[in-house]
């Protein structure tokens, strides 16, 4: 790229948090100079592990999650294609079908893929795809959530806001995915601790002690039943006076 700066490279580098800050600087002179155009993939937050002066440098732009009707039209092109898809094998599944399939795999397109992909070849030609196969794959739905990291960070906040909001619903909804994401009952329950205290206060003078307890309780007795015990916690203090 220095050697022919006419040419205008791209330089795509994936998974740019790999990256340590020393590898980063380095990309900085021809970042700034134009030799190259740098396109950085990362599935972690840049603020976080991108330097900042070659953030400075960027455009960010946000890849969501595709919507489960986008998943299941690839789906559906997928099934027919005899080339590049599974057409060849002549299964079919209606449209109900692969629309319940897209909404399981979470805006994923290639777990979505991936998975039609083992209940088609799991299958004889010329089969049609039933919910009773796609019961199997939804008994093997992974949760999204990390240990330390954004989807960690970006549930939690949820949690506490729903808990704060005082919607119930929601605030169970947050804590069932922290627990089924394998997340520490005890992290969870330090969190009622911090909510009894700085958003019920002495509105409920029994918020206080009654999290204290939920703590210990997830200390002695473990899960699965901490379980009973951070959701009796987490609906006191979601319908608490605050």
């Amino acid at each position: 790229a220095r050697r022919r700066p006419e040419a205008a490279t791209i330089l795509f580098i994936d998974e740019l948090h790999r990256f340590n800050k020393s590898q980063q600087d380095l990309l900085l002179p021809d970042v700034e100079e134009g030799t190259v155009r740098l396109i950085g993939a990362t599935t972690h937050n840049p603020g976080f592990y991108v330097n900042p002066p070659l953030l400075s440098r960027s455009h960010l732009f946000r890849l969501e999650p595709l919507a489960p009707a986008a998943i299941a039209g690839v789906l559906t092109a997928a099934l027919a294609d005899t080339e590049r898809g599974l057409g060849a094998r002549g299964v079919t599944a209606d449209a109900k079908l692969l629309a319940d399939l897209a909404v399981l795999c979470d805006g994923d397109l290639r777990r979505a893929l991936n998975a039609l992909e083992v209940l088609v070849l799991g299958l004889p030609e010329r089969a049609t795809l039933t919910a009773a196969d796609l019961e199997v794959f939804a008994r093997e739905r992974r949760i999204r959530y990390d240990a330390d990291e954004d989807e960690h960070y970006d549930t939690i906040s949820a949690y506490i806001k729903s808990c704060r909001g005082s919607d119930p619903d929601a605030a169970m909804y947050w804590l069932a995915k922290m627990l089924a994401g394998g997340e520490d009952p005890r992290f969870i329950a330090r969190r009622l601790v911090i909510l009894a205290s700085e958003d019920v206060g002495l509105a409920d003078p029994q918020a206080l002690p009654l999290t204290v307890a939920a703590h210990h309780a997830c200390d002695f007795i473990g899960l699965p039943e901490a379980e009973l015990t951070l959701a009796h916690a987490t609906l006191y203090i979601a319908t608490a006076a605050k």
